[in-house]
């Protein structure tokens, strides 16, 4: 039997202590990679879960105007694919939570399926989301990146119809990314309230954890996720926290303490 993935075991750990999983988004690259690295450490230090990662692209589909700005700020550095796997694999492994690239299909393609997935794992990255490629049409890189010991991780929207659901599933892995509501990632008000029963429906559809994200970014949020979700991530929230880096040249070591105390919260709520 082979051996859970670290997705699978560290969800496996927390569903056992009873605790949600609490998972952060970071853009490679904004301002520059020694930030993200930083960044990386200091969400370990403060107790995270797991780690979302988003590779810089031109044109991205989900994702809102934060999150748009800083992929941008990024990309006019010069930053590359290869500099983002040379600068991750630095991190000590021991003491960094599971990193999940979030990444354009494009992207893949151009670097090829076998050797982005072979340098993914080779970095320390533990999952891949491709938000660009229609789950159901999945099968061939769900098969390359589960061969290389990783994790596809699919998502799910409102407005995914059950006619392509078992497709999803089947192509799936490590954990279900559930989009909150229809629309681009960004901070919003409250939960929507017809979320539980989407997420009841996908839990006697699947097995694997489901996560919630899109519009996550207070504790609260976090708490009305309790019993009906098992991790929740946060993505704009975090990095309009981070952006006075690259866009007003604050200090990195002050910010970064300013957004730790305000994660504290969350990692508290998604583990009490």
């Amino acid at each position: 039997m082979n051996s859970p993935t670290p997705i699978a075991a560290r969800f496996t750990q927390l569903r056992e202590a009873g605790q949600m999983a609490f998972m952060p988004f970071v853009t490679a690259g904004d301002p520059d990679l020694d930030t993200t690295l930083a960044v990386i450490g200091e969400l370990g230090r403060r107790g995270v879960d797991l780690v979302e990662v988003g590779f810089p692209y031109s044109d991205p589909i989900a994702d809102g105007p934060v999150i748009q700005a800083s992929y941008q700020r990024a990309l006019e550095s010069g930053l590359t694919v290869d500099a983002i796997f040379d600068r991750i694999g630095e991190l000590d492994r021991e003491s960094t939570p599971p990193l999940v690239a979030m990444v354009s299909y494009a992207i893949v393609f151009r670097k090829g399926p076998e050797e982005f997935v072979s340098r993914a794992s080779a970095a320390g990255f533990s999952g891949l989301i491709v938000p660009d490629l229609p789950g159901d049409e999945a099968a061939e890189l769900s098969t390359i990146v589960t061969g290389g010991g990783l994790d596809l991780v699919q998502l799910v929207a409102p407005t995914t119809p059950p006619s392509r659901l078992d497709g999803i599933l089947a192509t799936a892995s490590g954990f279900l990314y559930c989009i909150s509501v229809a629309g681009t990632t960004g901070v919003r008000e409250a939960v929507p309230t017809e979320l539980a029963e989407q997420l009841s429906d996908l839990r006697s559809r699947t097995d694997l954890p489901l996560a919630v994200g899109f519009g996550i970014s207070e504790a609260d949020h976090v708490v009305s996720l309790k019993g009906i979700a098992d991790g929740a991530i946060v993505g704009s929230a975090l990095v309009r926290r981070l952006e006075s880096i690259a866009v007003d040249g604050e200090d990195r070591a002050v910010v970064l303490d300013r957004a730790g105390e305000w994660l504290n919260g969350l990692v508290a709520a998604a583990h009490s």
